[in-house]
């Protein structure tokens, strides 16, 4: 396999740090691109003695003029908590980011994967969702800033190849856990671990009866990165990424509590403002074009996971 020199931005971050890692593994040079709003440095430590890494802070609203043969465009705060910090910054984001990663690889010459979201489905009306599912999503709500840049992002990345025979991958990412999530991002994973594992109440919206598809880190890369090498250049996307079993969130509640010998209550509160009902990928393309289906059960997954926050809270504490 050729080495190649590939851009990854967001790279700082819960999956762009886990995706540098694995190009780094597999004999390639990496840029990790980021400007460190919500990524870490302590994600990417363990790499920067690498010959062949190197970190550039830089935030993709703003051009980048640099020569790589591939990029993975990952930069955008994905949990809500973040992401409706600064609703506008995240919508240049995704859109202006797309913009700058797009031009480059125009000029490069170079292949480009969007990571896109599950959440261009909104509040989906088909269960589980396809690829040819152009989704339920309220234009004007407090999560638009992300659903609606990523949704235009999408369309950027179509028309570049449309006008510009630009070789495009588009993946379209489902919930996804595993260690190096930020403690304080508010997903669901991670807040029952670290309420659980603190004794603190775990907090569930509404009943807990919607629906959540979870998928572990080391799978997503996986497909990621079998989307970018094996497929050919005329299949674009979008392509489902994402583990198909269904829990509920009170299932995934009381499976942590289980898991961590947590004392913890389940509290529940209202349901927060545009909140999907239900979240379920059917993977049959993924299936079908690149030989790839999770192998990581939920247990296993959870077990990895608790383990990495129970050493963080532990270094925490001293």
């Amino acid at each position: 396999m050729a080495k190649k020199s590939i851009l990854v931005t967001g790279g700082s971050g819960f999956l762009g740090s886990h995706l540098c890692e694995r190009l780094l593994d597999m004999g390639h040079e990496v840029l990790c691109v980021d400007n460190f709003f919500t990524g870490q440095k302590a994600n990417i430590l363990h790499l920067v003695d690498n010959p062949y890494f190197e970190v550039l802070r830089h935030d993709v609203t703003f051009p980048l003029y640099i020569e790589v043969d591939e990029i993975y465009n990952l930069a955008c705060p994905a949990s809500p908590i973040h992401y409706q910090f600064d609703p506008v910054q995240t919508t240049k984001t995704s859109v202006h980011g797309a913009i700058n990663m797009l031009g480059l690889a125009k000029r490069i010459r170079g292949k480009i994967l969007q990571a896109s979201t599950s959440e261009v489905y909104g509040d989906p009306e088909m269960h589980p969702q396809r690829e040819d599912y152009w989704g339920h999503v309220n234009p004007n709500g407090l999560r638009a800033c992300y659903d609606e840049g990523k949704r235009c992002a999408e369309t950027l990345f179509f028309d570049y190849h449309r006008q510009h025979k630009l070789r495009i991958k588009v993946a379209r990412i489902f919930n996804t856990y595993g260690p190096r999530m930020a403690m304080n991002d508010g997903r669901v994973v991670s807040n029952f671990i670290i309420q659980a594992l603190q004794g603190k109440p775990i907090t569930v919206y509404g009943k807990g009866e919607q629906t959540r598809s979870f998928c572990y880190v080391d799978d997503l890369v996986d497909g990621l990165i079998r989307l970018m090498q094996d497929t050919p250049d005329e299949f674009t996307g979008p392509m489902n990424l994402g583990n198909p079993g269904e829990f509920t969130i009170l299932e995934l509640a009381e499976t942590v509590i289980a898991m961590t010998g947590s004392k913890s209550r389940i509290e529940f509160k209202p349901l927060p403002s545009d909140d999907p009902m239900q979240r379920r990928p059917d993977i049959t393309l993924a299936k079908s074009t690149i030989g790839w289906e999770p192998r990581v059960n939920l247990e296993i997954g959870l077990r990895k996971t608790i383990e990495y926050f129970d050493a963080q809270l532990k270094a925490e504490r001293g």
